[in-house]
């Protein structure tokens, strides 16, 4: 039995892509906060619901361990609870409700909550912990279980005993000590049904680490509700010691770093080279990464510690589209990137984002055109997402109706006012991936050539009458306040450049 069970609320076989690519991932922000908890000797169970059905299987862990908490504490690395999916959210208030139902006090922290405190109130949720929520999650927990009066902390929401909304003045709550953590609590949970599911899937078995959290660049399209610009970064050692681990006592064969920005600074990336080098720790593993990020020492660097894919966002062929997103990236270091880490062998892949305000059809084949120039060994295409306490958000949210969360990761669906409407989007999106797979390898591929032209004459066709004219053009944007640019000497210091 345990005083406070953690669990979260995404669902692989509720997320219909997801399942048909069948990669599930560990809940890695759980497991750090269940050791968060463990390390201030509370008593923590986790139940792992990415791939046990929540509404068949919770009520059984809840009947066995019969704790006085429960706590969704969604993970915040991954990037499909942050895109706060309806259906999950829905998983969330069923697992809410079953734990009130004996009697347990329920706590929620994630991505969505942190948006819309009240709504997960009135669902069922006790408590709401935005931030950084390890140390804070203790805090409550401890008064809690010690039937002490709950203090101030910061960035907790809840109703009073009038039912009126109380939020702490400090919003979002911050742990600077997070990288001081222990490894996440990966025994909490069985790792077997993820090797199965790889091995049978992929043939190896692939799981998840961090070496940071956070990002400081300011897109102004990407929401982060939980640790805002803050950077953590890991020590190289701690790292490259995970590795091993998972290498040599877990039996990983790829990794995935899903940092939000791995690569940021390239003295930390050189020293983690040297360490995972040290260990005997090297796998095959994947980041997500800037363009720019991409310097040859860095390069280096990823290939001496085992990197054999990285996910860059480039989201668009124009400059013109990049800089209305603030992005900070010029195509010319996508060139370069693409370039040096095609010398190095390491899988260079794009993130592409259709749809964001002010692209028109030019735009769109400006990125076309930029694809084929620079043959990526993958793409992955999403459509422009407005997420509460973004400048992009704030653009559109006057267009914006009753649809403001998509139901899955394959709901991408268009929720304002876009150059085009949703389906033509999906058919520039399905031409394009096409197109991309047949370049790796044509003779595998299902498609033929004479399918993939089929799929742009679509495109085509589709196009005139797909056009909303009443669509924000590009240079009505800069009538909006753009987000926070990040200082030159804030960039240098975290890039140790």
């Amino acid at each position: 039995m345990a005083h406070v069970l953690l669990t979260h609320s995404y669902h692989l076989p509720y997320d219909a892509k997801q399942l048909r690519k069948m990669q599930p991932y560990t809940p890695i922000g759980t497991l750090y906060a269940a050791t968060a908890l463990r390390e201030n000797n509370i008593s923590v169970a986790v139940f792992d619901s990415m791939l046990e059905d929540p509404s068949a299987t919770f009520s059984a862990i809840l009947e066995s361990h019969q704790p006085k908490i429960v706590a969704v504490y969604e993970d915040d690395f991954n990037f499909l609870s942050k895109m706060c999916l309806t259906r999950m959210r829905e998983v969330a208030w069923e697992i809410a409700k079953a734990a009130h139902a004996i009697g347990a006090i329920v706590i929620v922290h994630g991505s969505d909550s942190t948006d819309n405190p009240t709504l997960f109130l009135e669902k069922g949720f006790d408590y709401v912990l935005c931030g950084e929520a390890e140390k804070t999650l203790v805090q409550l927990c401890t008064s809690i279980l010690h039937a002490e009066a709950i203090p101030e902390i910061e960035g907790m929401v809840r109703f009073d005993e009038t039912g009126h909304l109380v939020q702490s003045a400090q919003r979002l709550s911050k742990n600077p000590a997070w990288s001081e953590l222990s490894l996440p609590s990966r025994d909490l949970i069985d790792l077997e049904p993820y090797r199965a599911a790889w091995m049978k899937t992929h043939g190896y078995f692939s799981t998840n680490m961090v070496s940071s959290r956070g990002c400081p660049y300011r897109c102004n399209w990407c929401a982060k509700p939980i640790s805002g610009n803050k950077f953590h970064l890991r020590p190289a050692g701690t790292v490259a010691e995970e590795m091993k681990r998972l290498k040599f006592d877990v039996g990983v064969q790829h990794i995935w770093f899903s940092d939000d920005v791995f690569a940021l600074n390239q003295h930390w990336m050189k020293q983690f080279a040297e360490e995972v080098t040290k260990r005997d720790a090297a796998v095959p593993f994947k980041i997500q990464s800037r363009a720019d990020l991409m310097s040859e020492q860095t390069v280096q660097s990823l290939k001496a510690a085992g990197c054999a894919e990285v996910w860059m966002g480039v989201e668009s062929g124009s400059q013109a589209v990049l800089n209305a997103m603030d992005k900070g990236l010029s195509l010319s270091s996508v060139i370069v990137a693409r370039r040096r880490l095609k010398e190095a062998g390491i899988r260079a892949c794009f993130f592409l984002q259709f749809g964001y305000p002010g692209e028109t059809w030019v735009e769109l084949q400006e990125t076309i055109a930029f694809v084929r120039q620079m043959r990526p060994n993958d793409i992955g295409i999403s459509f422009s997402y407005p997420l509460p306490g973004t400048v992009f958000y704030e653009r559109v949210k006057t267009q914006l109706g009753q649809k403001r969360n998509w139901t899955d990761s394959d709901d991408l669906c268009i929720m304002f006012r876009a150059a085009y409407n949703t389906d033509f989007y999906r058919a520039v999106r399905d031409a394009l991936h096409a197109e991309v797979d047949f370049w790796q390898d044509s003779k595998a591929q299902s498609r033929t050539k004479a399918q993939i032209d089929a799929l742009w004459r679509k495109v085509n066709e589709l196009e005139p009458m797909s056009r909303d004219e009443e669509a924000l053009p590009l240079d009505s944007l800069s009538t909006f306040t753009s987000s926070e640019i990040v200082s030159v000497e804030q960039l240098v210091q975290l890039r140790g450049v």
